[in-house]
């Protein structure tokens, strides 16, 4: 079994843990004998582990290694969680991952340490043959209830708005609002659960806001990153620059946040929410995904008024349905009656 077999077999397997030798002799055209082969060569090598017996038979990814450490917060370093635990748990990974995960999980632990106020801190990790899990939690106030105090938001879920825009902090004079940003953009998932709130990025572009029912505590920050993945630090923090610039000057706004459960975006005030705080980005993409349509006011508020009041801020939306692109061309159209 080659290297690109071994993988293949890996990530069936972390598919569907069921009829593994049945979807494997379809795809690589063997007999579901060799394709057994293949599967107790990789449980040999510790990489999977197997329960059940003939068709019943189940396979899951292997754990490589685990760490569930918590710590008090008051006087902790989140430099001395990485040097004495983390690092040397994903030295081996590539320098790109590592040199990831080193960003990820200094941050968010240093997030924690910051601005939670809870008593401790944990920190979760672990890694299997495809992909590395990182887990940041504490049992704060929360970070959504936060934010919605310090910006005096209407309802918690605007702030997962804000903090999908980036520049966002609630402790300007300590902290420049990149982190959770560019976390959320470096990883292969990324996700916020706080009260009861579900934030959810995806590396391709899918966001998603979940209402949960829980009274548990504070914040959990859960991250996940391919063990192979070509990904750098510079790509990420390039994306979201300007040609010749070093600043973070651009951001991706998924415009589906600001549209909570049942509402349509038709209304000033809608707009103005979306557009809180653009004025701080030379350019922000507005990514329409999930948007069926908008309603004349909002479009005329983001496009023509908030455009016109800041010229320096350019808008350009991605994504856009034909009726989205109808609002758009009407809003920005020098005729417009809006």
């Amino acid at each position: 079994m080659n290297p690109s077999q071994k993988q293949s077999v890996l990530q069936a397997v972390a598919e569907d843990s069921s009829n593994v030798a049945v979807r494997l002799s379809v795809n690589h055209g063997i007999t579901r004998q060799a394709a057994s082969a293949w599967l107790r060569s990789l449980k040999n090598e510790g990489l999977i582990t197997s329960t059940g017996h003939g068709r019943g038979v189940r396979y899951q990814l292997a754990t490589l290694s685990e760490l569930n450490l918590t710590y008090a917060r008051e006087g902790l370093s989140e430099s001395r969680v990485w040097s004495e635990s983390l690092s040397p748990a994903l030295r081996d990974l590539p320098e790109n991952v590592f040199g990831i995960w080193h960003y990820v999980a200094t941050e968010m632990i240093n997030n924690a340490i910051d601005h939670s106020g809870s008593a401790t801190v944990s920190v979760y990790l672990r890694r299997d043959p495809i992909n590395t899990y990182l887990q940041v939690s504490d049992t704060g106030e929360g970070i959504f209830l936060k934010i919605q105090k310090a910006l005096d938001l209407w309802d918690a879920r605007e702030s997962i708005l804000e903090l999908a825009k980036g520049k966002l902090t609630t402790d300007p004079s300590r902290h420049t609002g990149e982190g959770i940003f560019f976390s959320s953009k470096a990883t292969d998932r990324f996700d916020i659960i706080s009260g009861n709130l579900h934030f959810t990025h995806e590396w391709r572009g899918m966001d998603w806001l979940l209402d949960r029912q829980s009274d548990a505590p504070g914040t959990r920050v859960m991250m996940c990153l391919a063990n192979d993945s070509d990904r750098t630090l510079k790509s990420v923090f390039d994306f979201y620059a300007e040609p010749d610039e070093f600043t973070f000057a651009k951001t991706v706004v998924p415009v589906r946040l600001a549209q909570h459960e049942g509402e349509k975006l038709i209304s000033r005030s809608q707009a103005k929410r979306l557009t809180l705080r653009f004025e701080r980005f030379q350019k922000v993409v507005l990514d329409f995904s999930g948007v069926e349509e908008i309603g004349q006011a909002f479009a005329d508020e983001v496009f023509r008024v908030f455009q016109n009041a800041h010229p320096n801020t350019s808008l350009i939306p991605i994504n856009m349905t034909d009726a989205v692109r109808n609002m758009f061309t009407r809003a920005t159209s020098t005729n417009t009656n809006l």
